[in-house]
């Protein structure tokens, strides 16, 4: 267990992180307490707020367990959270009707995620348009002509968020010093969604765009992006010190576009909710909704955050290569 531990928080960002995560959750739980014990909130808000709290303590060790776990851990749990996504998006948009469709996009989302834990690069990148392909032939031969457009498009966007684009997070912990990536990643798209609500709610003003999110605020996405752009930035500076990631102008890129990736994957899954006429995706996260509702910003983040930084550092470069299909 020891070894283990010194592996698993051997980066000074994963120890911050994870000392960082307890200490707003003892944090909130106090405040929460204190509220409720001095009457200052109501019994609905005080429920609302003790049920979101209990959602994130299980949730969160479901995140950054498998983080700290291993390579393996996190190829896994990306795999069953993408067939958990889809499996929400079939049934909200009617997908779950389409049963070949659905079949190749899970064979395509379980392809990709054997492609990452095989470290073969080359076969990850071409299930994208092979999977996608394969879903536009898949229903043609049951000679059902109507519909065809909307089916097939259906199926090629579900692909390529849940399949492409969160598979992005299982390659990169084929990187040994993934984990404090992994976790700022999923941190930073957190707490850009509380900056958003915080600093919307202080502040107000114009609505962002009241058609789609009623509730977002112009003043919010601009606090939103302002936190999450220099969070990302320090982080990035101290997981890579002294690598050509580390330069002030570069940081700050990467930040601006997680910032960006983070509330356009939320307005992209309130964009589909608003189309569908439902508020939330799934119930199955009591006071956050379904499992998309709380990750739809990693839809994005993860593959732009993956590219920008495999240009300047990599992602496994020194490490074995298909490892199961090699020679």
């Amino acid at each position: 267990m020891t070894g283990w531990a010194e592996i698993a928080f051997a980066a000074p960002v994963t120890r911050w992180i994870v000392g960082g995560v307890v200490a707003v959750v003892a944090l909130a739980a106090a405040i929460i307490g204190g509220l409720s014990a001095t009457g200052r909130i109501g019994p609905a808000l005080r429920r609302e707020l003790w049920l979101r709290l209990f959602s994130w303590c299980w949730l969160l060790p479901l995140m950054i367990g498998p983080v700290l776990i291993g390579r393996e851990a996190v190829i896994l749990a990306v795999t069953l959270l993408s067939l958990l996504c889809l499996r929400e998006y079939d049934r909200a948009t009617g997908l779950f009707r389409e049963h070949v469709i659905v079949a190749v996009m899970v064979l395509g989302i379980l392809a990709v995620n054997f492609a990452a834990l095989d470290h073969w690069y080359a076969f990850f990148v071409a299930l994208w348009p092979l999977t996608a392909t394969t879903i536009a032939v898949a229903s043609i031969p049951a000679d059902a002509p109507q519909g065809y457009i909307q089916r097939t498009a259906l199926g090629m966007l579900g692909f390529m968020l849940f399949g492409a684009g969160l598979a992005h997070l299982s390659y990169m912990a084929n990187d040994p010093g993934y984990r404090p990536v992994l976790l700022m990643l999923m941190m930073t798209v957190a707490l850009s969604d509380v900056a958003a609500f915080t600093t919307g709610k202080l502040i107000g003003g114009p609505k962002l765009l009241p058609a789609t999110s009623p509730n977002k605020t112009i003043s919010g996405a601009l606090g939103a992006l302002t936190v999450t752009t220099l969070l990302v930035a320090t982080l990035t500076s101290a997981i890579y010190p002294g690598t050509n990631i580390d330069q002030w102008h570069w940081l700050l890129i990467l930040g601006v576009l997680v910032g960006i990736g983070a509330q356009a994957g939320d307005l992209m899954l309130s964009s589909i909710k608003r189309d569908l006429g439902i508020k939330d995706m799934g119930t199955v996260l009591p006071g956050h909704g379904g499992v998309l509702d709380r990750f739809n910003s990693l839809l994005l983040v993860a593959p732009v955050a993956f590219h920008f930084i495999q240009y300047f550092i990599g992602w496994g470069l020194n490490e074995p290569t298909r490892l199961y299909t090699g020679p």
